[in-house]
């Protein structure tokens, strides 16, 4: 377990179960004061369960949870914080009708002559944000904010409660580059002050970048601990999934220059995205990259019908589809996967055959009666194409992996057969193991004739799937790279606005 005498917080032979079904096997962690401990494994693996664990949001079924080298049980439902630990969740832990700053200071409201001192809030929250360089008012209502904002918010909050120990769950899943890089000037800045850190991420350079130790999960069992000057990303990603990673990206299949059109969108706008044009043919995968409030994501839900446009015209298959419908988009074979697969993609806590077939009841459905038999061989057809492992098959959605929760939603969209499919970040808080998976997928989507839109802020992904790039600024889509000029400086210069389409 190391030297007790640097040792902050640790897990001696941790156990946990689920009704019964074993996720974590006798785990051993420690973390030493003033370092950041990286936990790396495949989604499932139990990261996610031993960090609530020893955050105290859930409790081991055997083992023990060790606070300056004494047992200790930490109380529930973030209570631990009054004793130094902090958790930025994976899911936002805000309360999305208060304000920015009565998120920050919920359950620890600053008072003067018993009366909120809403003036010295809002300058606490102000200060917290501007050293994480958030552009987030703290005025404002967190239901209204995008999701970067809301991470950002998550982050300040935390770091901002002078905790011993904080444990960061995927926090620059929905980051920038620049306000990641920011993100860890500050992690260094408390390190160096004593502050300790366990960072659980899928990215492997961010990890090699930041942290001093890494331990890795895989199956719920231990696998090694090591300095990560010791290590590779290609050693780490080896030991998470136990099987070299020969190539990530499968081998790239161009569309013959004569295939159909089956997507084309002519100059269509929205109250943010300006003029966008594309064309996107059978049998290709074509991605939209860009930073992150680009307009991307307003694009792809303004041509499946989910937001309303202000003119131009979406044709699939060469018949125009009306405004804002999305029961003309799916009629017309379309499918448009969302990135925020908690939010609006799955239905937490309903079972996995409920959220498979949400959108396809139709087709499960006997004189308007749904037919349990149809619905479970269809579960058990998604379970074998998708690899979605789950040691029970009456789990709560919410309960799986992140990994297993977006190879969900693609069963879900794919369950209707669609021939166009838009997929918004398609690998987001999922390990290198899942992502090669999906991403053999996609292409074997192509390969069988369907047209693929692939909508990524991370760029070898864009890179390394896509035929076509769209580059959108600003609402606009300011270049299109193809063959050999798809390279992340071609891209970066499009998405900075160093360059413009001729």
């Amino acid at each position: 377990m190391g030297d007790p005498a640097g040792i902050v917080l640790a897990a001696a032979h941790v156990s946990k179960e689920f009704a019964g079904v074993q996720v974590l096997f006798s785990v051993d962690f420690d973390l030493r004061k003033g370092e950041v401990h990286a936990l790396m494994g495949e989604n499932g693996a139990g990261k996610s369960t031993l960090v609530k664990i020893l955050s105290g949001f859930e409790q081991p079924s055997s083992g023990q949870v060790l606070l300056d080298g004494q047992p200790v049980t930490l109380p529930p439902n973030g209570l631990a914080e009054a004793m130094g630990i902090c958790i930025i969740h994976q899911e936002f832990n805000l309360a999305e009708d208060l304000t920015v700053t009565e998120s920050m200071f919920l359950g620890r409201e600053i008072t003067r002559f018993g009366i909120l001192d809403r003036k010295a809030m809002r300058a606490a929250t102000r200060k917290a944000l501007n050293q994480l360089g958030a552009k987030v008012d703290e005025n404002a209502v967190i239901r209204t904010l995008p999701v970067a904002a809301r991470q950002m918010v998550e982050i300040a909050k935390a770091i901002s409660r002078d905790a011993r120990v904080v444990i960061m769950d995927e926090p620059t899943a929905v980051l920038t580059k620049a306000e990641t890089e920011v993100l860890f000037q500050q992690i260094r800045r408390l390190k160096a002050e004593g502050t300790s850190f366990i960072f659980v991420s899928h990215k492997l350079d961010e990890v090699i970048a930041l942290s001093d130790r890494v331990t890795i999960l895989r199956d719920g069992q231990w696998i090694k601990t090591a300095a990560t000057s010791d290590l590779t990303g290609e050693k780490i990603a080896q030991l998470m999934v136990g099987r070299e990673l020969s190539s990530l990206f499968p081998q790239k299949r161009e569309p013959d220059v004569d295939e159909e059109v089956v997507l084309e969108v002519r100059d269509l706008s929205t109250a943010f995205v300006k003029n966008a044009s594309f064309r996107l043919r059978r049998g290709e995968i074509m991605g939209f990259a860009g930073l992150i409030g680009s307009g991307r994501t307003e694009l792809m839900e303004a041509v499946i019908g989910l937001r309303p446009r202000q003119h131009g015209q979406v044709l699939a298959n060469g018949v125009a589809l009306p405004a804002g419908d999305l029961g003309a988009g799916m009629a017309a074979g379309m499918a448009y996967l969302t990135k925020d697969r908690k939010g609006r993609g799955l239905l937490l806590n309903n079972g996995m055959t409920t959220n498979l077939t949400l959108q396809s009841l139709s087709q499960h459905s006997r004189h308007g009666y749904l037919v349990p038999a149809s619905e479970a061989k269809a579960m058990e057809r998604a379970r074998r194409r998708f690899d979605i492992r789950a040691r029970d098959p009456r789990i709560v959605v919410g309960r799986m992996s992140g990994g297993n929760q977006q190879k969900l939603l693609l069963a879900k969209v794919m369950e209707r057969e669609p021939r166009i499919i838009l997929i918004d970040e398609p690998t987001r808080g999922i390990d290198v193991g899942t992502k090669q998976q999906i991403y053999n997928f996609i292409s074997a989507l192509a390969a069988d004739g369907a047209a693929v839109i692939v909508v990524s802020s991370e760029m070898p992904e864009v890179i390394g799937l896509c035929t076509k790039v769209a580059v959108m600024r600003e609402g606009r889509i300011v270049g299109q790279l193809e063959g050999d000029d798809i390279t992340e400086h071609e891209i970066m210069r499009y998405a900075a606005g160093l360059k413009t389409a001729a």
